[in-house]
C-alpha cells in the first residue's frame, strides 16, 4: 500500500480500514485486494490468491496488478456489494456526504443495481458521550476507532461487540466516551458513522470553506483545519493528508470548544483537490478551464469556405418597434 502511494493516487488501491499513523490497522475490509504476478526476484512464482495490499510486504522484482486485472476489478464489486449490504442510502441527509470514503469506493468500483432482497440490519442512534452520535446504520466494522481509541487514549471503553452478521460497535454497559482524545474517532471514521454532535446537520461540506489555523495548546499541536460557513466557524477536525488520514491527533478543547476565529491564528485556505466536491464554487472564474472541451474543439476543428454574399446581412432595413 505505502509503496504503491508513493507512485501516485491513480495507482494506490483503495482502503476502507487502512489507516497508516494506526499500527495494526488493516486486512478488515478486504478493498484493497489485488494481484501478484511475481512474487520477488528470487521468487518469481504468482500468489495463487489476491492479497490485500495493506498487510502485503513489497520486494524487489514484486509485479502488482490493480488497476488492469480483471479478477480484482470483478471481485472489488462483490466487496462494495458486501460494505453496502446493511448500509442505508443516507447520503442526502448524512454529514459524511462530500468526504465519504465509502462514496468513492462505491462510485469507482460498484454497481447501479443490488441483488439484495432481505432485510438490512437496523440500529437506533446512540450517543456515545456529550459530543459523539454513533449511526450503526452505517458502519462498516473497519475498526479504526477501536484502535483509535486504544493508541491515544488511556482507557477503552468502545468496541466490537457479538460476532458475526450481529457485530456492533458499542460502549461496554453503555458507558461514555469521555477523554481528552475521544473527538478524533470522528476523524478517523470513513463513512458517517460516527458524527459530531456539535456539527450534526448544520451544512453540507461543499457549502462550507476550510481554513488551515493553529494555536497554543497545552494538549496537542493545536494544528487543526476550520470548516466556516460564512463568518462562523461551525466545525473543527485534525489536517488530513491527500489520503484522508490524520496528520495529527487533536484534543477535545480544539475541537468542541474553540468554535470562534479570535481562538486561533489562520494560516490560510486548506488545500483541496479540485477534483474534491469541496473545492465547488471555491476557484475564481478565470482559474477554471475546461480542458478536454477545449482540446477536443482543437482537434476537431474544420476551417469551412464559404463565398456566398452576405452584404444583406449588415444592410436590412430597421423593422418598427412594436407597440
Amino acid at each position: 500500500m505505502q509503496a504503491a502511494r508513493m507512485i501516485g493516487p491513480d495507482v494506490a488501491p483503495p482502503a476502507m480500514c487502512y489507516y497508516e499513523p494506526l499500527k495494526g490497522s488493516g486486512g478488515k475490509c478486504r478493498a484493497c485486494l489485488v494481484k501478484v504476478t511475481a512474487g520477488s526476484e528470487k521468487d518469481p512464482r504468482p500468489m495463487p490468491k489476491l492479497v490485500p495490499a495493506c498487510i502485503t510486504a513489497v520486494q524487489d522484482g514484486m509485479i502488482v496488478e490493480n488497476t488492469v486485472n480483471e479478477q480484482v476489478l470483478e471481485t472489488r464489486k462483490g466487496i462494495v456489494e458486501f460494505l453496502l449490504l446493511n448500509h442505508p442510502l443516507d447520503c442526502p441527509v448524512c454529514d459524511q456526504a462530500g468526504e465519504c470514503h465509502l462514496q468513492d469506493f462505491s462510485f469507482e468500483h460498484g454497481v447501479s443495481s443490488t441483488r439484495t432482497v432481505e432485510e438490512r440490519n437496523t440500529f437506533e442512534p446512540v450517543d456515545l458521550g456529550e459530543n459523539i452520535k454513533l449511526n450503526m446504520n452505517r458502519c462498516i466494522l473497519c475498526y479504526r476507532c477501536v484502535y483509535t481509541a486504544d493508541q491515544i487514549t488511556d482507557g477503552r471503553v468502545h468496541g466490537v461487540m457479538h460476532r458475526g452478521d450481529h457485530a456492533e460497535i458499542s460502549t461496554y454497559i453503555e458507558k461514555a466516551i469521555d477523554n481528552d482524545f475521544s473527538g478524533n474517532v470522528i476523524d478517523v471514521c470513513p463513512v458517517g458513522a460516527l458524527t459530531d454532535k456539535t456539527y450534526r446537520f448544520k451544512s453540507r461540506v461543499w457549502f462550507s470553506k476550510p481554513m488551515d489555523a493553529h494555536c497554543s495548546c497545552d494538549k496537542c499541536s493545536g494544528n487543526v483545519t476550520l470548516w466556516y460557513r460564512g463568518d462562523e466557524v461551525i466545525r473543527v477536525t485534525g489536517r488530513k493528508n491527500e489520503w484522508g488520514e490524520l496528520k495529527e491527533f487533536i484534543c477535545n478543547t480544539c475541537r468542541f470548544d474553540r468554535k470562534k476565529t479570535s481562538d486561533w491564528v489562520i494560516e490560510g485556505p486548506t488545500n483541496v483537490s479540485r477534483h474534491s466536491v469541496i473545492s465547488a464554487n471555491k476557484y475564481g472564474a478565470g482559474l477554471i478551464k475546461p480542458a478536454f472541451p477545449i482540446a477536443q474543439a482543437a482537434r476537431d476543428y474544420k476551417l469551412i469556405e464559404d463565398d456566398r454574399d452576405r452584404s444583406f446581412l449588415t444592410n436590412q432595413a430597421s423593422l418598427p418597434a412594436k407597440k
